[in-house]
């Protein structure tokens, strides 16, 4: 599984390998070989990276109610979405033909625009 995730996060983020391994292997700490982590045990930096990983479709997130002392309470709990793990891993990716000019400083815009 760790080798799918750390290509899914390639394709989809376009880290280097070594970035991706060290997401992986946040997120797998986490999760500590459990299916499901609930949401208030993670630190909120983590949290932050869960919701990007969310965003991206490559983890799930399933909400809870109870009824407890006549309150409603919510539950959040965090799972791999293997499938589109899976299918991001596969995916082949394409090399940003843009992606020079992302790592451009934005003050060489700024030159470029006031001599136009």
């Amino acid at each position: 599984m760790k080798k799918l995730f750390v290509k899914a996060l390639i394709n989809v983020f376009g880290m280097d390998k070594e970035d991706a391994v060290a997401v992986a292997r946040t997120v797998e700490n986490v999760f500590d070989g459990k299916e499901e982590v609930e949401d208030m045990s993670i630190d909120k930096h983590v949290r932050s990276l869960f919701y990007e990983l969310h965003r991206e479709r490559l983890l799930k997130l399933r909400r809870e109610e109870y009824k407890k002392k006549g309150k409603y309470i919510r539950k959040y709990y965090w799972s791999f979405n293997y499938e589109a793990i899976r299918e991001e891993a596969y995916r082949e990716h394409k090399e940003d033909e843009y992606r020079i000019y992302h790592r451009l400083p934005e003050s060489a815009w700024l030159v470029h625009s006031y001599t136009t």
